[in-house]
Order: structure tokens, then sequence, then C-alpha cells
């Protein structure tokens, strides 16, 4: 017990110190902890969006706190700084993928430390900087959660335009009042990320990683749903307890989908939904079977039992299942059906 009050004692003043010296933006871009007394069975590690900061997990980061998870927010490197950015004076994003890499592994190798099982996860280029460790590092992380992952743009001259162009680039939505973040940025920094998102979809294709849930939405304009498809689909493969959910339009949740203040008024759902994972061990094809059996008018405790499955199977998946596509069960089964057929 004293060895991990120290451990912890130990984050908490080096973030502080750290993040007092940079200096900080504003006090929600300050890494986010949540720790027990106590080792915990899971501890969680997120990675926060491009420009953004660590408040973007920290209404997942609690509900996952009050559940019995350790959870670990840092803020990433040339992230949170306070300073008067502008295309003159661009934030200092690194330029390098090694530096976004060697800051997963550190936080990889620290998280271990507090708890049995690691779990990661990440939003946008946190979910690109997820997969890539899930790849590095399978042995040591027991699932991952991809949110709104960024491999790739829904428009490919934009793509290329992030590619080759030097310029300046400021969001769009930089003054809705949720984003603590920088306004702007340089092209490079972010063009990093989409050379990372490309070599995950090769390498997936033919390397196990970790069970992964990549949760996306239909309003969403900024990512390739399609590419998001062939990621999940090359897990999947090998990783048969792999999940994927897209949020219908009706939503309305764009890119920035963890917190309310960013414009998901559904983030207790996307909180649900995410726990729904974490606490099952069921494969994809059995969460498929379950959300037939329940179309069918069964209870989930009933289908669960018809399907005699032996696996942890949370109560939240009702809820999951409530609100996913219901023609992609229908079809699952039918497609069970005409396996079994022949």
């Amino acid at each position: 017990m004293s060895d991990y009050f120290s451990k912890t004692t130990a984050i908490l003043e080096q973030a502080i110190n750290l993040e007092n010296n940079l200096p900080i933006k504003n006090e929600a871009c300050r890494s986010k902890f949540f720790f027990h007394p106590h080792l915990t069975r899971k501890v969680c590690l997120f990675f926060h969006g491009f420009t953004a900061g660590p408040y973007q997990f920290e209404p997942l980061g609690k509900a996952l706190f009050a559940a019995g998870y350790n959870v670990l927010i840092p803020l990433q490197p040339g992230h949170g700084i306070a300073g008067n950015w502008n295309k003159d004076n661009p934030p200092p994003l690194p330029m390098e993928r090694e530096v976004y890499q060697d800051f997963a592994l550190f936080w990889l190798q620290t998280a271990q430390t507090l708890g049995e099982q690691v779990i990661i996860g990440g939003l946008s280029t946190g979910g690109n900087l997820s997969a890539w460790l899930a790849l590095e590092r399978p042995q040591e992380i027991e699932k991952a959660l991809l949110f709104a992952p960024y491999l790739s743009g829904t428009n490919k001259i934009v793509d290329f335009l992030v590619e080759t162009l030097p310029f300046y680039y400021e969001w769009l939505n930089k003054d809705n009042p949720g984003n603590f973040g920088y306004n702007g940025f340089r092209i490079p920094a972010l063009r990093l990320f989409l050379d990372m998102g490309q070599e995950i979809l090769e390498r997936t294709k033919d390397k196990s990683a970790v069970p992964m849930f990549v949760i996306s939405s239909e309003s969403d304009l900024t990512i390739d749903e399609h590419e998001l498809q062939i990621l999940f689909a090359n897990v999947n493969k090998y990783q048969q307890k792999s999940w994927y959910f897209r949020f219908d339009k009706i939503y309305e949740i764009p890119h920035t989908m963890m917190t309310k203040a960013e414009g998901n008024d559904y983030q207790d759902l996307l909180i649900t939904i995410a726990k729904a994972y974490l606490e099952s061990d069921i494969t994809w094809d059995n969460l498929l079977k379950l959300g037939y059996q329940i179309l069918q008018g069964k209870t989930l405790d009933t289908a669960v039992n018809i399907l005699n499955l032996n696996e942890p199977v949370s109560q939240e998946v009702s809820v999951l299942l409530a609100v996913m596509d219901k023609k992609k069960i229908i079809d699952a089964h039918k497609l069970m059906v005409e396996k079994q057929s022949k």
C-alpha cells in the first residue's frame, strides 16, 4: 500500500510541476487522474484529441472511476500551453511521431503499476495513438476504446493538402465554449497522424493487436467511415471480441463526441456504451446474436441463457443493442442461418 501511495503521489506531483512550468493554458487542460487508494483490477489510460486537452475524457474518466477503475488522462506533448498562438506564432505541437509514441509508451508503463489490466483509449488522433500502441504492445493491454480515430479524412482533396502544404489552419468551431485547447495549428503537425493512420490500416491486415471497440458517428464530417470499417474488419479477424458501433445521424453527435460541452448531448449514452464493452467479454458475433434474441422479445438475461454464454455480459449491453442498427442485427442472423443450411 505504501508503495502504491508513493507511485500515485509521484505521478500527481510530477504532472503538477511539469504543467506549472509550461505554463498551462487553463485548468481544463491539466492532466486528469482518478486514483483509488489501492490497486484496481482495471486501469484506463486515455489520450485526448489533437489541439485539445484531458478535459475531453473527464466525464468518462469520472464514470469509470466510480465503477472501480483507476484512470489516467495525461496532457500530450506540446498541448495546453499558454501563449498568444496564431499563424505567425503557431502552438508548439510536435512535428515528429516519435514524440507521441514515446509519450504513449511511457504512460502505458506507468498505468501498468496501478492495476492488473490496462485499457487504453483515445479520441480522434488520440484514437490513432491508441491503435498504434495496441499494435506495439498487445501483450500488455487488455482492450482499446477508439472514439472516432483519425485514420484519414472524409475529403481526399483535404487529405492531399494535409500531406503537402505547410500552412496554418484555424478550427471552424474554435469559438465553441467547450473548446479549451488551441484554436489552430500548422498542418505538418497533423500530417504525422494521417501517415500513422494509413500505416495502422496496413499493419492490422496481418498483425494481431488487442480487442478494440471502434465508435463513430454518422454526423461526423471529419473522418472516413469506410476506413474505420476496414480497421474493424482487420482487427476482428484476429480479435473476435472487437466491437463496432456508429451513432445514427438523428443524434447529431460531432467528431468531438466525448463531452456535452463540445457538442454531444448524448454524453451519458456514450459513457454507457463504453462501459458495456469494458464490462463484457463476448465476441461481436455473440453480441449480434443477443441483439436478434432481444428483437424477438427476449430480455437480455433470457437471451444470454438461450445462447449459453458463459462470458460476462454487462446489463448495459441492452442499451447498446437498443440504439444499434437493427438491419445489421437482422442481416447477421440471416447470414448465420444461410451458413448453417449449407
